[in-house]
């Protein structure tokens, strides 16, 4: 089943080349069209980790016990001030 980060992972090498052939094509030299080819692919690398991120942003509660009976899991772990 193919999801959105692996279009984005598709997407990468091809805005990259795609936008920066695309503007070669139309006269743009190689040094200017590279930096806005891959202007474009940071941006949809930071669309996929800042806009829709993969965490599903449940916090999750450390205070729970792991198995219920145990002794050692009903006590707070101590927190280092180092």
């Amino acid at each position: 089943m193919t999801g959105y980060y692996d279009y984005v992972l598709g997407l990468i090498p091809a805005a990259l080349i795609g936008v920066t052939a695309a503007l070669m094509s139309v006269g743009l030299p190689l040094v200017s069209a590279v930096p806005i080819g891959a202007t474009v692919t940071i941006g949809l690398m930071g669309h996929a980790m800042f806009v829709n991120s993969p965490a599903d942003g449940t916090p999750v509660r450390s205070d729970t016990p792991a198995t219920a009976g145990s002794a050692t899991a009903s006590r707070p772990t101590p927190t280092n001030a180092d």
